[in-house]
């Protein structure tokens, strides 16, 4: 038997393709879940009827924030002085009240440290956590004099927004437990410096 002409398929796709035409059908659509696709629901700025005044449209309930709830103290969500002149040079007093002491604020700040700074920058800081091990470089480590005397607000922005290849954290650490983690930094440093001498 004869295998066929490269001419020969080329005339049986050409004529199957010429099948597929792609005219417009006048059914509706074929769908699988159709809850989906009409769902009971009000548009902004529609009439409604199910509440008295007739909107559609209601106020907050009273005491709601936002995802990017206010914060009145600039010093305290940025890290930066109120002067704009540089960083904060302490751990605001309202980041350790809001923890109930300087001792809850270092303790919450060792449990967040071990979740989102350690695989990078290793259980005492050093910069060699697991992603360390598996090969990427570039950690800093904690205890270099740069960082050490680096003021408290500036380790804070750079939780906050990241620095090089570190990604910002915002989204992941509430402010507090990023001053927290400021704090428990500090206390890995001290440490650290102890045990070196």
């Amino acid at each position: 038997m004869r295998s066929p002409s490269p001419t020969s398929i080329l005339a049986v796709s050409a004529f199957a393709l010429a099948a597929c035409r792609g005219e417009v059908s006048e059914d509706p659509p074929v769908t699988l879940i159709r809850n989906m696709h009409n769902q009971p629901k009000y548009k902004a700025q529609a009439a409604g009827k199910f509440f008295a005044d007739g909107r559609a449209m209601r106020q907050p309930v009273e005491g709601t924030l936002s995802v990017e709830a206010f914060e009145e103290d600039d010093e305290r969500s940025t890290g930066v002085a109120s002067d704009a002149q540089g960083y904060v040079l302490d751990i605001p007093k309202k980041a350790a009240a809001a923890f109930g002491g300087v001792d809850a604020l270092v303790a919450r700040g060792k449990e967040r440290f071990g979740i989102y700074c350690a695989p990078c920058h290793g259980l005492i800081g050093d910069g060699n956590g697991t992603v360390a091990k598996r090969g990427f470089t570039g950690i800093a480590s904690l205890h270099q004099d740069r960082i050490r005397r680096s003021p408290d607000g500036q380790l804070y922005a750079t939780i906050t927004n990241g620095v090089r290849t570190m990604p910002g954290y915002a989204a992941q650490i509430p402010m507090n437990d990023r001053w927290a983690i400021v704090a428990y930094v500090r206390v890995l440093e001290l440490s650290q410096a102890v045990s070196a001498k």
